[in-house]
């Protein structure tokens, strides 16, 4: 896989988890420590796409 393809998919990864994250926060039952997750792995996945420069 590329360097440009892996950027591609981590920002359809990065996309669908703030989608996700969009929905749980007009949820009222979520869980506070899922969304919290949710947000490190977004902000994880943000990171690496700014390190691989793209």
């Amino acid at each position: 896989m590329s360097v440009a393809n892996h950027v591609e998919e981590l920002r359809r990864k990065h996309q669908v988890l703030s989608d996700a994250v969009e929905r749980a926060q007009r949820s009222p039952g979520t869980n506070d420590l899922e969304l919290v997750a949710m947000k490190r792995q977004k902000l994880r996945l943000k990171e690496e796409i700014s390190r691989l420069g793209h």
